[in-house]
């Protein structure tokens, strides 16, 4: 099965990095951006019999930061085979 887990920084902390591209956005004469936030996406390859109670778990000891951090939890569908 594949999993892709979503982090994003939860709202009030300060993003050095989505506040660098923003800036860069103007500087390139892109406007109309009132804010950039990042992220990070991590894609995992999973047995079947890992359950949601175990995502939940790697993401709160691992994948993302409880204290600054939030996550979402994305199953993918397999793609279907092309003969």
């Amino acid at each position: 099965m594949k999993v892709r887990v979503h982090v994003s920084l939860k709202p009030g902390v300060l993003d050095p990095q989505g506040r660098a591209i923003h800036h860069s956005l103007e500087g390139l004469g892109f406007t109309g951006v009132n804010d950039v936030r990042t992220g990070r996406l991590i894609e995992l390859d999973v047995a079947d019999g890992v359950t949601d109670a175990d995502l939940d778990e790697m993401c709160r000891k691992l994948l993302a930061n409880m204290v600054i951090e939030n996550y979402r939890i994305e199953k993918v569908a397999a793609p279907e085979l092309q003969a």
